[in-house]
C-alpha cells in the first residue's frame, strides 16, 4: 500500500523480491507477454531498447530499492510515454493480469502480503496511466507526479479482501 510505514523490522518490498535481479526477470516475463498479447498489441507495437529495464528500475523505486529512475528518467518521463495512448478499460485489465501472471512465472514469492501489495501497486499505476493516457491538458493528468514508494499491506487489509473475496 501507498505511503503505509512498515511494521517494525520488516524489510523492504524491493528485498523480499529478490532484489534488481529478481524484479528484471519478473519485467522481462512481463514485457514478453504484453508484446505477445492481442490486446495489448496496440499499446506495445515493438520491442523498444530499455524498456525492460526503466520497468525494472520504476518497479525497484517503488518497492524501496534504489532511486535509479528518478535519477536517470524522472517521473515526466512517464507521464510523456502514456500520454494520449487512450488505454481502455479492457487494456488496463488485461495489463494487471498479465503482470499478475508474470509474478508466477518468475518464480516471485506467493506470500499472500507481498502478492496483495504487487497487485495494489499495479493496478494504481495502471489506472494512474490510464487517466493519463486520455489527459487532454495537464490539468487533466492524475496529480502524481513522483514515484509512489509501496508498503507492505497490513495483516488487517489482506484479511478484509479475502472476506470480500469470500462473499463472492
Amino acid at each position: 500500500m501507498m505511503n503505509e510505514g512498515n511494521e517494525a523490522g520488516e524489510i523492504s518490498l524491493y528485498e523480499y523480491a529478490g532484489g534488481e535481479a529478481a524484479l528484471h526477470r519478473l519485467e522481462e516475463i512481463f514485457y514478453e507477454k504484453v508484446l505477445a498479447d492481442p490486446v495489448l498489441k496496440a499499446l506495445f507495437t515493438e520491442r523498444r531498447p530499455h524498456h525492460v529495464e526503466h520497468l525494472t528500475w520504476f518497479t525497484a523505486e517503488s518497492f524501496g530499492g534504489p532511486d535509479r529512475f528518478t535519477r536517470e528518467l524522472g517521473f515526466q518521463h512517464l507521464i510523456d510515454v502514456h500520454r494520449h495512448l487512450k488505454i481502455s478499460d479492457e487494456q488496463r485489465e488485461r495489463f494487471v493480469k498479465l503482470y499478475l501472471e508474470a509474478l508466477d512465472d518468475a518464480n516471485l514469492p506467493d506470500n499472500e502480503r507481498f502478492r496483495e501489495a504487487v497487485r495494489s501497486h499495479i493496478e494504481f499505476g495502471a489506472r494512474v496511466a490510464q487517466q493519463n493516457s486520455w489527459a487532454a491538458t495537464d490539468a487533466d493528468l492524475h496529480p502524481i507526479r513522483k514515484v509512489p514508494r509501496w508498503q507492505w499491506p497490513s495483516e488487517d487489509h489482506c484479511r478484509a479482501r479475502e472476506v470480500k473475496r469470500e462473499e463472492r
